[in-house]
């Protein structure tokens, strides 16, 4: 008995450690920040870097400044500026992806009092493999918006 016992002691610690070689390690996420809103306006928009050392997906994302956040897209077709919600990042192993002004972004949809200025709050990222992620957001006017963009578009 004490012979089965080793064995099947042996094939768990086995399967256990090649499980955790194969583990998701979580993205790497830097400058994560938001613009400042103004009193009435009803969303906000959130920018970072992700860096995932293997391929995964950002399918999602939480935070309690806002109703829900959505992951957007904003792109030029021609001289109109259109934004779209995108079900999901692609992150290529070992490159980064950036979340920026005038492309993929990060949306705060029914905010609960306005972004000011050098104020922060948690974000927490939904990845398909590596699970949630959180990290801290610097409300903060870091870039200006594309130039292309046109003056009447909301700044978000």
């Amino acid at each position: 008995m004490d012979a089965v016992r080793r064995s099947l002691l042996a094939a768990s610690l086995i399967t256990l450690l090649a499980g955790a070689g194969h583990a998701q390690t979580a993205p790497r996420i830097e400058d994560p920040w938001a613009r400042p809103t103004v009193a009435g306006q009803a969303a906000g928009g959130g920018f970072l870097k992700i860096t995932s050392a293997s391929a995964d997906r950002l399918v999602g994302a939480s935070a309690p400044v806002s109703k829900t956040v959505e992951l957007h897209t904003m792109q030029m077709d021609g001289d109109v500026m259109r934004m779209r919600q995108v079900p999901a990042i692609e992150l290529p192993a070992g490159r980064s992806v950036e979340l920026k002004p005038g492309g993929l972004h990060v949306m705060f949809i029914g905010l609960n009092q306005p972004l000011q200025e050098g104020a922060s709050f948690p974000l927490t990222l939904r990845f398909e493999k590596a699970g949630e992620v959180t990290v801290d957001m610097k409300v903060t006017m870091k870039a200006a918006m594309p130039a292309s963009m046109p003056a009447s578009m909301p700044k978000h």
